[in-house]
């Protein structure tokens, strides 16, 4: 997979796991949550935001609804795109609904003092650069978690082909 690919389905596993864990968790995002508590929460999602999460989940959506449209009807593929331009701009001031779910999943979890020890540091150059580069990273973590699956999955399966082998089974 190439790497905008991989961004892409990782902004919709994201929100897909974002929209599970309040289907899941109703009763507890319910709880009531201190106003400066879900702001500092807030503050930390905004400055680690550099996926622009809310952007490419959007855009992803859109592609697979033309391509959706499009397969059953590839002469639509002009008249659904101008659709899908004018819907994602619909989307466009909505970003801070998704970012304070977000927030409030954070406050929920992490206290006043650890929520400013967290916001403390990735406001520092070290949390800054960790924010930056954490996009990046997550696509290398991926590439080799993949391979390592991969190389898992051959070896796993030998390894239990021989133990059956050795008791007299063949595959």
């Amino acid at each position: 997979m190439n790497g905008t690919v991989m961004r892409g389905a990782k902004a919709l596993l994201c929100a897909v796991m974002a929209a599970g864990v309040f289907t899941f968790a109703a009763p507890a995002y319910a709880q009531e949550v201190a106003p400066e508590q879900l702001a500092l929460a807030r503050k930390y999602v905004d400055l680690t935001d550099n996926g622009a999460i809310f952007e490419t989940t959007v855009v992803e959506t859109g592609v697979a609804t033309l391509q959706q449209i499009t397969s059953l009807n590839p002469e639509l593929g002009e008249q659904t795109t101008a659709v899908i331009d004018e819907v994602i701009k619909e989307y466009s001031g909505r970003k801070g609904e998704l970012l304070d779910q977000f927030a409030r999943l954070y406050a929920m979890r992490f206290n006043m003092e650890e929520l400013n020890q967290i916001v403390a540091f990735y406001e520092s150059p070290t949390g800054q650069k960790l924010a930056n580069a954490n996009n990046e990273l997550n696509q290398d973590l991926s590439r080799v978690l993949q391979v390592y699956t991969n190389n898992l999955r051959s070896e796993f399966f030998a390894k239990v082909r021989a133990g059956l082998r050795a008791q007299g089974v063949e595959l």
